[in-house]
C-alpha cells in the first residue's frame, strides 16, 4: 500500500519563490502548507543525477532528512527535439551567467539569465536552418520523500513547440518561449491558473493527487 501524505506541512525543497508560490497553489486544496527548504535556511545539494528522477529524489531526500518533515521536491527541464532532448536535466545550467559574461558595471553575483539562455537555445536552431524542427516538451519529475527514507516517483509532461522572440510576463524559466499544444500563446501569456492545469507540473502532480488523496 502507498504511504499517504495527509494534510499539515510539507518542505518544499527550492529556493525558488516562483517554485514555492505554484506548488503551494497546486496542493493548497488538500490542506496541505507548504514550507520552502529556503526558509528554514536548508542548503541545497548538488544536483549530480544524470536524469530529472534522480535528481529530485536526491533534492527531496536531503530536505527530508534535514528537517525531519515529509518533503516534496521537483526536477523539472525543457527538451528539444532537434537538439537531441537538451537541454534536459541541464536546463537551469543554461541559464548561469559566468563571471566573464557579467556586463561592465553590474554589481553582485552573476545568478541566472533566463533570455541568455533562451536565446543559447534559439541560437542553435537557427543554426540548423529555417525548416528545423522546434517540437520541444517540458518534463517534471516529482519526488515525494519521508525522513526514514520512503518515497515515491511522480513524472509529468507538457507537448509543445518553441517560439522567438519571447513573449509574456507572467511565467519564468523557459516559459516565453514556450508554446503548449492546442494553444496559440506562450506559457508566459496564459493566466497562471490556466497554466497550472496543463503544465508539465500539473499532470506529475494529477498523478500524485490520485495516489496520495484518492482523486
Amino acid at each position: 500500500m502507498t504511504r499517504r501524505l495527509g494534510s499539515g506541512s510539507l518542505v518544499i525543497a527550492t529556493h525558488n519563490a516562483g517554485k514555492l508560490k505554484e506548488i503551494g497553489a497546486l496542493l493548497e486544496p488538500y490542506g496541505v502548507k507548504c514550507i520552502s527548504a529556503g526558509s528554514l535556511g536548508l542548503p541545497e545539494p548538488a544536483e549530480t543525477g544524470t536524469t530529472f528522477a534522480q535528481n529530485a529524489l536526491l533534492k527531496a531526500r536531503a530536505a527530508a532528512e534535514a528537517s525531519g518533515l515529509a518533503a516534496l521536491a521537483d526536477d523539472s527541464g525543457l527538451s528539444v527535439a532537434a537538439l537531441d532532448g537538451r537541454p534536459g536535466v541541464y536546463t537551469a545550467d543554461w541559464a548561469e551567467r559566468r563571471w566573464f559574461e557579467v556586463p561592465l558595471g553590474f554589481e553582485g553575483a552573476p545568478g541566472r539569465d533566463w533570455y541568455m539562455a533562451m536565446g543559447k537555445v534559439e541560437g542553435m536552431l537557427a543554426e540548423r536552418g529555417a525548416d528545423v524542427d522546434r517540437t520541444a516538451a517540458f518534463h517534471c519529475v516529482l519526488a515525494l520523500a519521508w525522513p526514514d527514507g520512503e518515497y515515491a516517483i511522480y513524472e509529468g509532461s507538457c507537448e509543445g513547440a518553441l517560439t522567438w522572440p519571447p513573449r509574456g510576463t507572467l511565467g519564468f524559466g523557459y516559459d516565453p518561449v514556450f508554446v503548449p499544444t492546442g494553444r496559440s500563446q506562450t506559457f508566459a501569456e496564459i493566466a497562471p491558473e490556466e497554466k497550472h492545469a496543463i503544465s508539465h507540473r500539473a499532470d506529475a502532480f494529477a498523478k500524485l493527487v490520485a495516489e496520495q488523496f484518492g482523486r
